[in-house]
């Protein structure tokens, strides 16, 4: 029988402090990883061919068990908080070479890969893996040189990721058994103690965060990107529930990639080689690139089958609702490769506002772009966490709050630069509730924000008549083809006009009050982008 892959003893670990391991494989093809993977008994095959596993007792990040190593580098350029823990280097130090002797007498699956499709800003990435499939998620979401590129490849940065092996928190200064800490000096990740890939994937994004805009003046984004048959990018901001997988996977236009980018002076790059996609609820109907793309070589992560076969069975939520599939961009029939766009036309910022407030499609100026995206808004609704009966605000700075190094304002400076540069246009889209709140109104039709989206990359809007919101000042179009009028002023839709007058106030006022831990950091153009809102009446 063939050997299962290339074995090597320790050549090129040396440089990670890793003197000695039982056996490494170097660069094995995905088909090699999945037998790893099924001989190691690290997870099952699904009828449609993808590689079923389990996190573990971690099914999601653990934002308070990540760290950054506090040194010279970073004590002054970090943004510390809730959001990015501090460090010590001697600990980090001391963790590294506890794991570095925990690797011993283990075998290890090492990668070489790219994060970032533009050449001049891409980090050369080597991961370390005590599991297969691990391994094969780094194949999947990672950008992948080319043969004759791995053979002088030297990393830029490194992650060692080991789920075995657990941290002592009197002695390793972690908070808990798992960890995921980000040394910018040491040019590494560590990261242990758990089982959920998606910490790869993100302990980079993150680093890109820190290094693109910190040192390249490059605007990094959480967001989702197509390009359409004439040319034209356009990019998707958005949280979770609002519809940015949905709306940017287009059969019309090509995807760049689904959730994160960079913007430089000539155009946009994915960070990524893959998707991660939630798979709850999943069906061919709604989501049939998805769909289709998990197949051989996709990992499908705590999801289970339909009993008695190996189907799975994406309504099952027994594990958890996080439920994930990670596959290669080329198994999106039209995505393009490589993954490199132009300069954006146009952004769109998603939001399901549960409130019924915000209008289905509005125009932001510089300054309420940057207000917007610094607030990162959207709303949660009954049913989707126990304890919530009416709506509640949801704020991520930038979308994507957990994994900003920098203070929110410099992302947001560079888009309003940018903006200005390129003259892009940038679009509010609600998804959410028009009539009246949840439980009062109903939900946008998805008929009519794709054709609002279309409307707007197609330069329909360019020259109809635009009236102001008068509490968040945006600019409403008053026509947009194949969309009701009345559907485009959120306050016409609604029976009681001053219900809705007390509704949008009060979200105003959530917006302002979610603003004041970035006031002080924000220029006057910044600020001038709120909302005004009207005083409560006593």
């Amino acid at each position: 029988m063939q050997e299962l892959g290339k074995k090597s003893t320790t050549s090129g670990l040396e440089a990670l402090g890793i003197q000695k391991v039982a056996e490494a494989y170097w660069n094995l093809a995905p088909a090699a990883l999945v037998e790893h993977a099924l001989a190691n008994k690290e997870g099952v095959l699904a009828e449609n061919g993808a590689l079923m596993c389990d996190t573990g007792a971690f099914t999601g990040r653990s934002p308070k068990d990540k760290f950054t190593v506090k040194d010279e580098k970073t004590a002054e350029s970090v943004w510390w908080g809730e959001i990015n823990l501090p460090f010590e280097p001697t600990q980090f130090d001391a963790l590294h070479q506890k794991m570095v002797k925990f690797l011993e007498d283990k075998k290890v699956y090492v990668r070489d890969a790219y994060a970032g499709a533009d050449p001049q800003h891409r980090l050369d990435l080597r991961v370390v893996n005590t599991q297969a499939w691990h391994n094969l998620f780094c194949y999947n979401m990672f950008l992948r040189p080319a043969e004759d590129e791995l053979t002088h490849f030297t990393p830029t940065f490194t992650i060692i990721n080991i789920p075995e092996f657990k941290a002592d928190p009197a002695v390793d200064g972690t908070r808990q058994e798992n960890f995921a800490i980000i040394s910018f000096t040491k040019r590494m990740i560590l990261i242990g103690g758990t089982g959920y890939a998606g910490e790869m994937k993100k302990g980079i994004f993150t680093v890109l965060n820190y290094t693109l805009p910190h040192e390249k003046d490059t605007l990094s984004m959480h967001c989702s990107a197509n390009i359409g048959e004439a040319g034209d990018t356009a990019i998707f901001f958005g949280l979770s529930g609002t519809g940015k997988t949905t709306l940017s996977a287009d059969p019309k236009r090509h995807l760049i990639g689904d959730d994160e980018h960079g913007w430089t002076d000539e155009g946009v790059f994915n960070f990524e080689g893959g998707c991660y996609a939630k798979v709850i609820n999943i069906t061919r109907q709604k989501e049939p690139q998805i769909w289709d793309a998990i197949k051989f070589g996709a990992i499908l992560e705590n999801t289970r089958f339909h009993d008695g076969t190996r189907v799975p069975d994406y309504e099952n939520t027994t594990v958890t609702q996080n439920t994930r599939t990670a596959y290669p961009i080329h198994h999106i029939d039209n995505a393009v490769e490589p993954s490199v766009g132009g300069i954006p036309k146009n952004i769109f910022f998603l939001t399901a506002d549960a409130f019924g407030v915000l209008p289905p499609i509005a125009k932001l100026n510089p300054a309420q772009a940057m207000y917007h995206f610094i607030s990162g808004y959207t709303a949660k609704v009954a049913g989707t966490e126990m304890g919530i009966v009416d709506p509640q605000t949801t704020f991520s700075a930038c979308f994507g709050a957990a994994f900003l190094p920098l203070h929110p304002t410099k992302y947001a400076e560079l888009l309003g630069e940018k903006m200005r540069k390129h003259q892009v246009n940038v679009w509010l889209i609600n998804t959410g509730w028009t009539g009246g709140p949840y439980g009062v109104g109903h939900r946008m039709k998805l008929a009519y924000t794709r054709a609002m989206l279309t409307a707007a990359m197609e330069g329909k809007l360019q020259d109809v008549r635009y009236e102001n919101h008068p509490i968040f000042g945006v600019a409403i179009p008053q026509d947009c083809p194949q969309v009701p009028n009345e559907v485009l002023n959120p306050r016409e839709t609604w029976e009681d006009k001053e219900a809705y007058d007390a509704k949008a106030n009060h979200l105003a006022r959530e917006f302002v009050k979610n603003f004041e831990k970035y006031a002080d950091f924000a220029n006057e153009e910044i600020l001038s982008g709120a909302p005004e809102v009207a005083s409560e009446a006593k």
